[in-house]
């Protein structure tokens, strides 16, 4: 459904190039479902308004169910506390209304943790708040009228060459694994590939978009880049340790040849996290984008 991992496979987006190659049809599946993710997510962002809250506010709830069942099923209670908890923060950024937006998701883990007695309260609660910033990151970015859409088509660019370059350089060179532990097939040079490409289409992106009137120059961008490819891929890494937590390969199969939501969106995740937090401790609700693209 996503932007945010339109690659190949983002589950081993930084991959080993002794790992089997995927049958044909499977690749082909990936493909298809990868360019209909990539042009309902630019279809959103060229809106912008509604349409692109209503897209993150849809994948947000998907999320969020993915990681319920994922963490062993949540009670149907908790459930419905915390769609109720992003439909309501949903409803309040549409408005404008931040702060209330950001308290509804604070309600919403308080009430998932406070109904839930099991012993993985703390991590089904915790999925409200990962459900929150797949929500409000992007639409806090986009909320800011002068860089908005560059900063998301920006944001686009990096996690996606991440995953695509991460994905092909890691199957050509091979070598030492990035996290074994935690996603075997993950590789250093994949890893170093996928920085790579990441910075080559952030810079790609200002050039081609002027920077908004030249505001944003190349070399700080390209830092920037760097930056929220390690934490794309530090997100990939987090959400592998996850489902390797609770004995899952994917969390769902509602895209065909990519898994779940969350499989797509989990470099997107931390990214986005990060660029939204930096661009509001920078430049405020009204200019986070500025904030986060500007240095």
């Amino acid at each position: 459904m996503t932007a945010a991992s339109a690659g190949c496979d983002g589950r081993d987006a930084v991959t080993d190039s002794a790992a089997a190659p995927p049958p044909s049809s499977e690749l082909g599946k990936r493909l298809i479902s990868a360019v209909v993710m990539a042009a309902l997510a630019m279809a959103a962002v060229v809106l912008g308004g509604w349409p692109f809250l209503l897209f993150w506010a849809a994948a947000a709830v998907g999320v969020f169910l993915e990681w319920s069942a994922m963490t062993e099923g949540s009670a149907w209670a908790a459930r419905v506390w915390g769609i109720s908890a992003l439909a309501g923060a949903a409803l309040a950024a549409g408005l404008g209304a931040f702060a209330i937006a950001l308290a509804a998701i604070v309600a919403g883990v308080a009430a998932v943790a406070a109904g839930d007695r099991s012993s993985h309260r703390t991590w089904r609660a915790a999925g409200v708040a990962y459900a929150g910033i797949v929500l409000l990151a992007p639409v806090v970015l986009r909320h800011d009228r002068a860089f908005g859409l560059l900063a998301i088509l920006f944001l686009f660019a990096v996690v996606w060459s991440t995953d695509i370059f991460g994905y092909f350089v890691g199957r050509a060179i091979g070598g030492p694994r990035l996290a074994p532990a935690v996603s075997p097939n993950k590789t250093w040079s994949g890893a170093c590939g996928g920085a790579l490409g990441a910075v080559v289409a952030g810079v790609a992106v200002i050039v081609v978009a002027g920077g908004v009137a030249g505001q944003v120059a190349p070399g700080p961008a390209a830092a920037v880049a760097l930056v929220l490819s390690i934490a794309s891929q530090a997100g990939d890494l987090f959400e592998s340790s996850v489902k390797r937590r609770f004995g899952v390969k994917d969390a769902s199969h509602v895209i065909p040849g990519h898994g779940g939501l969350m499989d797509r969106l989990d470099g997107f995740i931390a990214a986005g996290g990060m660029a939204a937090l930096a661009g509001l401790v920078r430049g405020g609700l009204d200019a986070a984008a500025r904030g986060f693209l500007l240095w």
